[in-house]
């Protein structure tokens, strides 16, 4: 599969057992993926497996099922490793998802790192999770916020103002790969290497990329990167937080409880090293196990063809979406990731998205968890149509029409 040319992509929806049902008395159009992804049968059976056959406990036990259970755990690390091509599975921190993720980074490594007076600096494309964390953050210490600005419906970063911006005060920058309501491409190994040359420290909010193209932390250099699993074809509530070595290990717990110890006294506790101090408690077992498959299942498609894939799909549907009237779209022109966001005009985006519903296509419609973003703008909402491989040209033909039908009806 060397090219996205010598792939059947319809063929691939096969694994997926949930896209083979009516909506609405309509065949399902699911373009909804940016909000998450549907699972293959690899996924599934990984998952039913583990239930059935391996179900114990990590780490502790020393019978068979908890060592089955601990050597598909500790797996998934590895694996998770070798996905981001990070230095060591020891980088590999299991959370709930990029918002856990990057909550545990401004809650470790931002309270014992940051102090009043010191800078925050985000983007205005951030999603929620990239923001809220450090507004939090910023009100217990006195650190500031500032945020390198977008330019108008295209949504790009301004870069000619990152040089005012990345001054001395500056301790963190935290920046989203891909823009989940614009479909933005942001140039993070750029980002990342003017704010090392400052001694800055980055984090990179991978949600709508890891699953998409290749990542390569090493390639990027960043410090942090955070990702969820349920937005590769994974289960939900497991993610993947990536960190230095070195920062990792000076950092101290996010959280307390069994698991993430070595020693406990009544007046002391003496805590594992990285990653493990990081994972107090009972942990998503077969979260973890579940991701290794679809990490296995992606990689053999090859997220390379997938990005193609996903650009060629999102091209089209702008094209397409381009041709009517009345309609507003956002997002760049040309190097978009695979999702549409648009506005009929004089149509709230939440009838859009109830009576494409009614057609079976099911989009997204709202904020998107990008409230400033949407106030920058201008807008309250956008309606949403977000793509992965088992999309196809066919489906995007039928979402078009639609959306054309749709614009009739409202006159």
């Amino acid at each position: 599969m060397s090219t996205s040319k010598t792939i059947v992509w319809a063929k691939l929806r096969k694994d997926f057992p949930i896209l083979d049902q009516q909506v609405h008395g309509k065949p399902l159009i699911y373009f909804d993926n940016a909000a998450t992804s549907q699972k293959p049968r690899a996924v599934l059976d990984a998952l039913r497996h583990y239930y059935e056959c391996d179900n114990a406990n990590v780490h502790r036990g020393i019978h068979e099922l908890s060592n089955r259970a601990t050597a598909g755990y500790e797996a998934a690390r590895a694996r998770a490793a070798q996905f981001i091509n990070a230095r060591s599975a020891e980088e590999i921190v299991f959370t709930r998802g990029t918002t856990e993720g990057i909550n545990l980074v401004a809650n470790s490594w931002g309270a014992k790192n940051l102090k009043s007076g010191d800078v925050i600096l985000l983007t205005e494309m951030e999603h929620h999770s990239n923001l809220v964390p450090w507004q939090l953050l910023a009100q217990r210490t006195g650190a500031k916020l500032a945020y390198l600005p977008v330019t108008g419906d295209e949504g790009i970063l301004d870069l000619s103002k990152l040089d005012s911006l990345l001054t001395e005060p500056v301790k963190l920058f935290a920046m989203v790969h891909i823009s989940n309501s614009m479909g933005t491409v942001n140039p993070v190994a750029d980002l990342c290497a003017r704010a090392r040359k400052l001694g800055i420290t980055t984090l990179v909010d991978a949600a709508q990329s890891a699953g998409h193209m290749p990542v390569d932390v090493q390639a990027i250099g960043s410090d942090f990167l955070a990702f969820s699993g349920h937005k590769i074809c994974g289960p939900t509530g497991i993610g993947i937080l990536w960190g230095r070595q070195e920062l990792l290990d000076a950092m101290p717990p996010y959280q307390g409880g069994g698991e993430m110890i070595l020693s406990v006294e009544y007046q002391k506790t003496e805590f594992k090293k990285a990653p493990h101090r990081f994972e107090a408690g009972t942990p998503d077992i077969s979260g973890p196990i579940g991701l290794h498959a679809a990490m296995d299942y992606l990689d053999a498609i090859g997220r390379e063809n997938i990005w193609q894939h996903d650009q060629e799909l999102a091209l089209y549907a702008c094209e397409k979406l381009a041709a009517l009237n009345g309609l507003r779209l956002f997002g760049p022109k040309t190097g978009r990731a695979g999702l549409v966001s648009f506005l009929l005009k004089d149509v709230h985006a939440h009838d859009v998205v109830t009576l494409a519903d009614q057609a079976g296509v099911a989009l997204r419609g709202g904020h998107h968890c990008t409230q400033p973003l949407m106030h920058r703008l201008g807008v309250e909402s956008t309606a949403r149509a977000s793509f992965y491989f088992y999309n196809t040209r066919a489906e995007v033909d039928q979402f078009v029409e639609v959306i054309r039908e749709i614009r009739k009806f409202f006159g």
